[in-house]
């Protein structure tokens, strides 16, 4: 059997304590890897990886140089806010590391591109844990469309809308922050319509607004539609101001109309349903089971590919896709027009390039 992997994990406070109670001692009990140090900027954050992960209090930096300098390890994960992915990829790639970093790959389109390109020209593996799109109920109903038993998908509708228009009760910073519903709700959605459509996007056409009851800085409702390169067509509503809560998060609203059926995933419930036969026929189609979904998933899934297996579904070359999406939906908003989503990217990549 091979060694387990070595890692540091950056951003061990907020979202960091759930990798660090959840995700990381499942990877340990696979015997996929283990922690050599954890950093944090925040000292009394440190104490979680003491208490879940068994680290020695001098395995515990707030300088993350000096850690990943005394520590050799195979790879890096990086919890912590958008804006400072691309720092922390630099030191990992200065250190010849592999990286796991929590989405997006970056703040801003131009900061993706230049992750894009310093991962790819230093040869190393990067992936980016778009979580939603491998939970339970989105991958039963990605797997059923695979099956391609419904016939032809020609169109997928998605919606999720929240009661969420009170100053803070989404998280202080997303109604202080431009384009929430888009960089915050819609980053993990268009993830999920790449992999049901089975493609890329051709072009995005968002219209986002905030209604005078949202209690947000930018806009906190969207109505966008999508071509996918496959010639799918995709509509989406986003709304974090709804008087009430329809589908919030993880209780997904998707609809794929297919030739011989339409599916539809509502609150963790897959039907598929069909009148070519006569009467209506509604099959419920129980959710598949596995040994774990979303980010304790996903980092095994990493590991094994570190470990010399296939690559997994969320790697850089993936998820700049995605990037480039949620990034031409945010100018088609700001701009009321259509946006070439795959001309979007290549200006961007030559842009970095150049």
């Amino acid at each position: 059997m091979k060694k387990p992997l070595r890692y540091v994990i950056v951003g061990t406070g907020g979202f960091g304590g759930y990798w660090c109670g959840e995700v990381l001692p499942w990877i340990r009990q696979a015997g996929k890897a283990e922690p050599v140090a954890a950093v944090d900027i925040n000292p009394e954050h440190l104490k979680l990886p003491q208490e879940t992960l068994g680290l020695d209090p001098d395995r515990c930096y707030t300088d993350l140089d000096r850690a990943l300098d005394e520590n050799p390890a195979d790879f890096l994960i990086i919890v912590v806010p958008p804006e400072h992915h691309e720092t922390m990829v630099d030191a990992a790639l200065a250190r010849g590391l592999h990286i796991l970093s929590e989405k997006p790959i970056a703040d801003t389109m131009e900061a993706c591109c230049r992750v894009y390109r310093k991962v790819r020209a230093a040869g190393r593996k990067m992936a980016v844990t778009m979580s939603h799109r491998f939970d339970q109920d989105k991958q039963t109903l990605e797997r059923e469309l695979k099956t391609g038993a419904h016939g032809q998908l020609s169109y997928l509708v998605g919606r999720n809308t929240w009661a969420c228009r009170k100053f803070a009760s989404w998280g202080k910073f997303r109604h202080e922050m431009p384009d929430p519903l888009l960089v915050e709700g819609t980053v993990h959605h268009f993830d999920i319509i790449r992999a049901l459509t089975g493609s890329n996007a051709k072009t995005v056409y968002a219209v986002t607004w905030n209604p005078p009851w949202g209690e947000y800085a930018g806009d906190s409702v969207g109505l966008l539609t999508m071509e996918m390169q496959n010639g799918v067509k995709v509509f989406y509503e986003g709304n974090q101001c709804s008087a009430t809560t329809l589908n919030g998060w993880t209780q997904d609203y998707w609809r794929a109309e297919c030739d011989r059926a339409t599916l539809e995933l509502d609150n963790r419930r897959l039907r598929i349903l069909s009148d070519l036969e006569g009467d209506r026929k509604i099959t419920e189609r129980p959710l598949d089971e596995q040994p774990a979904w979303t980010n304790p998933w996903l980092a095994e899934m990493f590991c094994d590919w570190l470990l010399g297996g296939e690559p997994p579904p969320n790697t850089l070359d993936d998820n700049i896709q995605c990037a480039a999406l949620l990034f031409a939906a945010v100018q088609s908003a700001h701009t009321r027009s259509v946006v070439d989503v795959q001309a979007f990217l290549v200006k961007h990549l030559e842009a970095v390039q150049a």
